[in-house]
């Protein structure tokens, strides 16, 4: 399980209270701003096990953007979770998307470019149960499983409500298919 856009101050941790009592791990891919507005939230996710990785700073499409602003924005991000004790080794792009020149400053800052094979779409706000039988053919060993732990851009849903929901039914078909819930390694 894989979380973008947060720390949410209110999401983060009703998430993070979930994903322990199902013993549960995740990565988490926030938004550089809001890790510094919410560090005690980014501090809990480490404490509780969990992995953080390089989202950005301003969350934008690389493809929209040049060569020099990206290479700052990932320096700005990476400088901000510093502060907070974070050394990322996984980065996820904001949607996923890539220019030519991404591959180039993962590489300069060591960083491993990492996608997903299971898109929620939980930021449309569809309920629990729509999003898990749309994904649940997707759910095997080693799936990459991309959510939202904060309201990003674009969202069209107001809470996470329905995000924890369907980690829960991931949890219980994890279960049941003995498959493992993990943090990126």
């Amino acid at each position: 399980m894989t979380f973008d856009d947060g720390p949410d101050a209110t999401w983060t941790p009703r998430l993070l209270d979930l994903l322990d009592g199902l013993g549960a791990g995740a990565t988490f891919f926030p938004i550089a701003p809001r890790a510094l507005a919410h560090a005690d939230v980014i501090e809990r996710i480490l404490a509780d096990g969990h992995a953080i990785g390089l989202h950005c700073h301003d969350h934008v499409r690389h493809s929209e953007r040049d060569r020099d602003w990206l290479r700052r924005d990932t320096e700005s991000a990476l400088a901000a979770l510093a502060t907070l004790g974070v050394v990322p080794v996984f980065w996820r792009t904001p949607w996923g998307d890539t220019a030519p020149w991404t591959a180039e400053i993962a590489l300069e800052f060591r960083l491993n470019l990492v996608g997903w094979s299971v898109d929620t779409a939980d930021w449309r706000g569809d309920p629990a149960e729509a999003m898990f039988d749309a994904t649940r053919e997707d759910l095997v060993s080693g799936a990459i499983v991309l959510a939202h732990d904060g309201i990003g851009p674009g969202a069209r849903r107001d809470g996470a409500g329905e995000t924890l929901r369907y980690v829960e039914l991931v949890a219980d078909h994890a279960r049941r298919h003995r498959l493992a819930l993990d943090a990126l390694a």
